[in-house]
């Protein structure tokens, strides 16, 4: 019977070919095929002769190809778990799962999501982050980019590249697509002065950072003169900075000093390791024209512990890690040949990863050049390293965390979801 009504649709898709009458016997009774409805209805059939098909009429096997993709979209749609006699058991997923996985897949797609609540986003950029979207060359890219110009902050807030020089090559464009980041930590990383992640710095988009750390990054008095051009020039730029670190940098002198009186806001600075010719010229014009005392202790503020990378996209820098350092897998090899070479004798010169000194020698030659202001709070507190400090440290780090669970709980006063809302879509 389904092979007669499926002919019948290709004859009624031949509709122009005069095929005549066709019978077709089912249960020992003889039907009329109905070209016109497709139907079937009891008829006699009729002496005189017919002809079947025409002469140019053709069969064509067709069968089910479905791809592993389409088959996997559909299986998608069902859960599967085990009940406790082993059997299988499926269960639907809700219409906002398999939304959100659609969109997640396609997010590359989507137009703008300004205005859009940020707790569907997230959870659409957790999706999406999953299924590592953010990892892809170009694709990637431009997903970011709906993320961070409609939310900024909450997709980073702060982020940490210390000694992390490769992801800042292989993703400059995605780490420039962040906005509205408070702490950034570049340290260790070699960067030089016409780095075009500096020049970046002095760009709108960053305007809101507040803790800029730039230890060891080869910057010299060209690169701070760059760097602190806009908000000298236009009063634009690094215009909130509070806290400074370029230690061992030594090719910043005197007049790179000189550039930095223009942050008025900067309540620490950090100059430990550079090049200066008169330490003391320099503490008394920091303290005159910008109010900067000199610390006789390390300050907590550049301890490079509180700087991490935190908001929606902490993972997809991790999965960036990640990728570089698979990349860099096939160099692992080398290391049985290094063990050859010392085996038999031959000198080698190995190649080891620069990793960032809390002190270099260059700091231990100029001494502790650390700044603060005394009417700033929590900013020229010492570093504790003895032990019966560690308590004071603890106690410090819990109160940062409270301090940020509330910061959490503030920025989500003016959610635009409410409970009625997430009931209704756990709804579907």
């Amino acid at each position: 019977q389904s092979w007669s009504t499926g002919m019948s649709y290709c004859l009624h898709s031949e509709s122009h070919l005069d095929t005549g009458p066709i019978y077709v016997r089912e249960n020992g009774k003889l039907h009329l095929v109905n070209q016109g409805t497709g139907g079937l209805q009891n008829a006699t059939p009729k002496a005189r002769p017919f002809s079947l098909f025409s002469r140019s009429f053709s069969v064509e096997l067709c069968m089910n190809r479905e791809d592993d993709r389409a088959r996997r979209q559909r299986t998608d749609h069902f859960i599967f778990t085990y009940t406790k006699e082993g059997n299988l058991r499926y269960s639907a997923k809700s219409l906002f799962s398999l939304v959100l996985g659609y969109i997640s897949d396609n997010v590359d797609h989507i137009d703008s999501l300004i205005g859009f609540p940020e707790q569907i986003a997230e959870k659409l950029f957790s999706a999406a982050e999953a299924r590592q979207k953010f990892t892809e060359p170009v694709t990637g890219l431009r997903a970011l980019q709906k993320f961070t110009e409609a939310y900024g902050s909450l997709v980073l807030g702060s982020l940490c590249l210390r000694n992390r020089y490769l992801v800042i090559s292989e993703k400059l464009e995605e780490i420039k697509s962040f906005r509205e980041l408070t702490c950034l930590d570049l340290s260790c990383c070699k960067l030089g002065d016409e780095h075009e992640l500096l020049e970046h710095l002095t760009k709108e988009a960053l305007s809101s950072v507040k803790r800029l750390l730039l230890k060891d990054n080869s910057l010299s008095d060209a690169g701070l003169r760059r760097m602190t051009a806009p908000i000298r020039v236009l009063k634009k730029g690094l215009e909130n900075l509070l806290v400074l670190d370029l230690s061992c940098n030594p090719k910043i002198t005197d007049v790179g000093i000189g550039y930095l009186l223009s942050f008025k806001k900067l309540n620490c600075l950090d100059i430990s390791g550079t090049g200066l010719k008169d330490v003391d010229a320099v503490i008394k014009r920091l303290q005159t024209q910008i109010g900067l005392v000199h610390s006789k202790v390390p300050l907590k503020e550049f301890d490079h512990s509180n700087c991490k990378t935190e908001g929606w996209a902490e993972q997809t820098v991790l999965q960036w890690e990640q990728a570089v350092m698979e990349a860099m897998k096939p160099q692992d090899n080398l290391r049985s040949r290094v063990a050859a070479f010392h085996f038999y004798g031959k000198t080698q010169r190995i190649k080891e990863v620069v990793k960032c000194t809390v002190v270099e020698p260059e700091t231990k030659a100029s001494g502790n050049l650390q700044f603060y202001k005394e009417n700033v709070q929590n900013c020229h507190l010492p570093l504790k390293k003895e032990v019966a400090g560690s308590h004071e440290l603890k106690n410090n780090k819990k109160r940062a965390l409270a301090e940020q669970e509330i910061e959490r709980t503030s920025k989500q006063k003016h959610l635009c979801l409410t409970v009625e809302d997430w009931d209704l879509l756990n709804t579907y």
